[in-house]
């Protein structure tokens, strides 16, 4: 009687774990990840993670470094303005690939090996295309979280609850009862409509994200094109005289 062949199960590894990790919190959010729920996608018991992952905060880094790792390499060939430009955008698309993952990378507190690659790579196409030392370090401070594709919106309702398209006639009515007391808002909020529709449809996300970028960029080019030093008086630094 021919013998029944069985296909070997594949060697359960950190990176094996990491990755299964990363595409069950893609499918089921990060609130449902479990090492529990994740020992059963992997179809071994708790124990065995732990082999791999010491805790949950671990295989929590772990997956942060797995997703930087999806970031695409600087091409200082570009030059540095269109280097770090195409950086962050790339930044930006693996969050769209992994929604859960700004949650995750604001929650963390240890700088792995591969998020310290990542900072040191963007700080030197800084430092290759002429930024000093001194500014490079504000520069840093400025680009913050969209360094990693996001940023702190003005109204940031990407985390809410999704909902239904309001009534066109109650929201026209609202809008007109808001006009006598917020005629500012409801003007700005006109022109980010990026349709014909009369009521506002919100803003463009990636036109929003790719504007602030462009705005901190050529800041930044302005700055080192000045010399600008953070130890020179007001007056040198800005161009003018303190108010």
């Amino acid at each position: 009687m021919a013998q029944l062949l069985v296909a070997p199960r594949a060697r359960l590894n950190r990176d094996r774990v990491l990755q299964a990790a990363v595409e069950l919190a893609d499918r089921t959010g990060i609130d449902a990840l479990s090492m529990r729920r994740l020992a059963e996608e992997l179809g071994v018991v708790p124990m065995a993670l732990y082999k791999h992952v010491a805790n949950k905060d671990e295989l929590l880094d772990g997956m942060v470094d797995v997703i930087v790792a999806e970031i695409d390499p600087p091409d200082v060939a570009l030059g540095w303005k269109a280097a770090v430009r195409l950086r962050v955008l790339s930044a930006r698309q693996m969050l769209l690939r992994h929604p859960w993952a700004r949650s995750v990378l604001e929650s963390r507190t240890r700088q792995t090996p591969t998020v310290l690659d990542y900072l040191e790579s963007t700080i030197g196409i800084f430092l290759a295309g002429g930024f000093s030392a001194d500014l490079t370090h504000h520069v840093m401070h400025a680009l913050g979280s969209r360094m990693w594709g996001f940023t702190q919106e003005l109204f940031d309702t990407s985390a809410g609850p999704h909902q239904p398209p309001a009534d066109p006639d109650a929201q026209a009515a609202q809008l007109q009862a808001m006009a006598g007391r917020y005629p500012h808002i409801l003007r700005i909020s006109g022109v980010a409509r990026h349709d014909n529709s009369v009521v506002a449809r919100g803003c463009d996300d990636r036109f929003e994200f790719e504007f602030a970028l462009d705005l901190l960029l050529d800041g930044c080019e302005r700055l080192r094109d000045a010399d600008w030093s953070s130890t020179a008086s007001p007056t040198d630094r800005t161009g003018g005289t303190p108010g």
